[in-house]
């Protein structure tokens, strides 16, 4: 499985948690959006994940101009952390893009590797 790691911020602390949480069965990669974005379109890699300030505008933006908004999904924002069972829920439903505010990324890290390893595991 691999994973371009996109986003404003915390890109190498994102990565390295990537690593962590799956034991290093994950391959991640750090891109620019364009590219980390045009690279899940072409099929390059499984999943695109960023943080921004705001979950959804540098996190997702070129995700979602290229990849689609219907495969995107704001996994938290200032004041609004999404709950373990939506993270799983926008997995299985086919998300690749996921966006977050970079200081929820210990909070989202976590569920979200977990359910990718998971679903993906499990086709």
């Amino acid at each position: 499985m691999k994973i371009v790691v996109g986003g404003q911020f915390d890109k190498n602390e994102i990565a390295n948690d990537i690593l962590k949480i799956s034991n290093n069965s994950i391959q991640v990669d750090i891109k620019n959006d364009l590219d980390a974005a045009m690279a899940v379109k072409n099929g390059e890699y499984d999943y695109y994940i960023g943080a921004c300030n705001t979950g959804g505008g540098g996190a997702l933006a070129m995700a979602i101009a290229l990849v689609g908004a219907d495969y995107c999904s704001t996994l938290s924002m200032p004041g609004n952390i999404k709950d373990d069972d939506f993270i799983k829920k926008e997995v299985r439903e086919g998300k690749k893009a996921f966006g977050f505010t970079a200081q929820h990324r210990e909070n989202i890290l976590p569920t979200l590797i977990k359910e990718i390893m998971d679903y993906k595991g499990g086709n």
